[in-house]
């Protein structure tokens, strides 16, 4: 299977570059599994497509303020780090640019914390320890700025619309982006129309900053994340399950997170593990009947999700009808049901 398959052809325009002033007002592509049928339509409307039968699940995960710019303490060189995941021995981070720094480079964040690299890997990715005083997180909050992916050109005036506004479980390299159109209001008008919802976490890492770079499908490998459930999503997920309720995944993480689990135990169940599940047309879906999401970059692994949930054609299809409606893309764009 080729990547070039997923390719289109995306008018530079209809990237968004800032998000809508109120969060549920982007619209919404209503795609029909069983009849092809495409409706536009609201996000705020989302509630006319669900019933008391649908479970959601959204991805709780938050995102660090994990894009930091500081000067090697010996030459002054500006570099940038991206913190991508703790690891036991230090940080994963993406460096740029990386061939300025080697094991041992030393580089300094506004006197407030240093990072030294003490191992560096394939494709800018390298491990690095820090050193400061005081509270980690607290000094990232003053040094770091959030991860914006390179599309987007704009700074972001208010940092929290580039998090959920159920964000809970700090880590994450980049937001899950088809909660965004998500605010309290709506999910007050989701519970009271009884439909049940629950969390997951999945800590999004290096492969939203990468593209695909082989020209065969198969051949593309997926960097491994962390993702947990608690034992209170699985008994929900579980009993949804056995009573025959649709399960519905806000986000392509939140599909991975549930698909991960699925195909390892049969079933939901608390875990707190990491997985390199890639999912591309041929997979078949033990998890999720309804899902989600926004629009994905092309030739992306996130486009190769959902034409593996629907159908590649129909979802090349529906961008296209997208285009000519003069929808808004990637991570600040408009949403798609598709169900």
């Amino acid at each position: 299977m080729k990547v070039e398959d997923f390719n289109y052809k995306l008018p530079e325009e209809l990237i968004a570059q800032k998000p809508l002033k109120k969060r549920s007002a982007s619209r919404l592509l209503v795609v029909n599994r069983k009849n092809g049928r495409l409706i536009d339509d609201k996000f705020y409307n989302l509630l006319n497509y669900l019933t008391e039968n649908d479970v959601l699940v959204f991805n709780n995960t938050k995102v660090l303020p994990s894009r930091i710019i500081g000067r090697k303490i010996d030459t002054g060189a500006v570099i940038e780090l991206l913190l991508l995941r703790e690891q036991t021995d230090g940080w994963e981070v993406l460096v740029r640019p990386a061939r300025r720094v080697r094991p041992g480079t030393v580089i300094d964040f506004n006197g407030l914390m240093q990072a030294e690299i003490i191992a560096k890997h394939d494709e800018g990715v390298a491990l690095a320890v820090f050193h400061y005083q005081g509270i980690f997180l607290e000094l990232l909050n003053q040094v770091g700025k959030m991860p914006l992916p390179p599309y987007i050109r704009q700074e972001l005036n208010n940092p929290d619309r580039y998090q959920t506004v159920y964000a809970a479980s700090v880590g994450s390299a980049a937001a899950p982006t088809a909660g965004l159109h998500f605010d309290n209001q709506l999910l007050r008008r989701i519970a009271a129309k009884g439909i049940e919802k629950c969390y997951c976490t999945l800590h999004i890492g290096l492969d939203t900053f990468r593209p695909v770079t082989v020209n065969e499908v198969e051949k593309h490998k997926i960097h491994s994340e962390y993702y947990q459930m608690d034992e209170k999503t699985a008994g929900i997920l579980n009993r949804a399950r056995q009573n025959g309720k649709r399960i519905i995944a806000v986000g392509t993480t939140s599909v991975r997170t549930l698909e991960s689990l699925y195909s390892r135990y049969r079933c939901f169940k608390p875990v707190c593990e990491n997985t390199d599940i890639f999912i591309y047309p041929g997979y078949r879906f033990q998890a999720v009947d309804a899902l989600i999401t926004n629009f994905h970059l092309p030739k992306s692994t996130l486009i190769m999700l959902v034409s593996a949930f629907y159908n590649r054609d129909k979802i090349l299809e529906a961008y296209k009808h997208a285009i000519a409606k003069r929808y808004r893309f990637f991570s600040f764009g408009d949403a798609m049901f598709i169900e």
